[in-house]
């Protein structure tokens, strides 16, 4: 609701005339909070519901994350805008003051396999603990599950308000970020030429070649199952710089990857990367995931 609400005020300052009403739809990943995320289903839970009501042409644009997007969109949708992005980065909230802390830590609050994964590669020790939920709920469970901590996105903690809780900010040759995370994908119907020539404004050209470069390599690695896959892409000129990990579920094996190619063409690095890696051995690690994950 926060992210939708900036957007609105974005669309406003677009055309201070609009009449913007935010109608508010629980998704799958929201309803079930007691499992696992890649044990309830695809990449689609946080955002099925909501292109459904956009299809039945109940609401005409919808917000997310741009890190829950699964990389192949229905037919007749579309993301014509990606927010200027935020920190891509994570964040650690709890009573640790810096990584190295990790080190005599026990016990860690993650739902994501990706956090998880790179946590086990360096912290092999720690007990990984699932907990989901929205950002109280998570840092609410630090005390009642008596956990060290959690990870949570830099990105959410700063459109709350909530930054200073963060403990220290995760380097990125510590944890990669997840695909897309800090930036704001915006879908619409492909067909609906008001609605999309209203967004293009709101289209921040590095976040869109960023996001689109780390969404190709997702697609090109996936498959459909929640898998430990992290990257990130900066934009420096016309030069794009693409870092990217794949592991086991425990952190045990691992393959880390960087690419550097042309902003002209963005997705071809990032699948350029995605065939490196695999070759490198993330297809042998990413087969025992699906595997895992049925």
């Amino acid at each position: 609701m926060t992210q939708s609400r900036l957007v609105r005020s974005m669309l406003l300052a677009v055309d201070p005339g609009l009449e913007v009403h935010i109608e508010e739809i629980v998704t799958s990943g929201d309803r079930i909070l007691d499992s696992p995320l890649s044990q309830i289903g695809d990449r689609g839970l946080f955002v099925k519901e909501i292109e459904e009501a956009m299809l039945r042409g109940d609401i005409d644009l919808a917000v997310h994350s741009a890190k829950d997007v699964p990389t192949a969109l229905p037919a007749g949708l579309d993301l014509p805008a990606f927010t200027e992005r935020e920190d891509p980065a994570d964040a650690f909230v709890g009573k640790l003051a810096r990584v190295e802390d990790l080190a005599g830590a026990r016990r860690i609050g993650t739902s994501s396999l990706r956090r998880r994964s790179q946590l086990l590669a360096r912290f092999p020790h720690l007990e990984i603990e699932d907990i989901r939920g929205n950002v109280e709920t998570r840092i609410r469970k630090i005390a009642e599950q008596d956990l060290d901590g959690t990870i949570l996105a830099v990105a959410g903690l700063t459109r709350l308000g909530r930054l200073e809780e963060a403990s220290f900010v995760f380097p990125a040759d510590v944890m990669v970020s997840a695909v897309g995370q800090g930036a704001l994908a915006i879908e619409a119907r492909s067909n609906d030429e008001v609605t999309c020539a209203l967004l293009a404004h709101l289209d921040h050209t590095a976040t869109r070649c960023a996001v689109l470069a780390e969404r190709a390599l997702m697609m090109t690695l996936e498959g459909g199952c929640q898998v430990p896959i992290g990257a990130r892409a900066t934009v420096e000129g016309d030069r794009l710089h693409l870092v990217a990990y794949v592991g086991s579920v425990d952190g045990t094996k691992s393959v880390t990857m960087k690419y550097e190619g042309s902003v002209a063409d963005p997705e071809e690095a990032g699948v350029e990367l995605a065939r490196a890696m695999l070759a490198a051995g993330a297809d042998e690690i990413l087969a025992v995931v699906r595997g895992d994950c049925g």
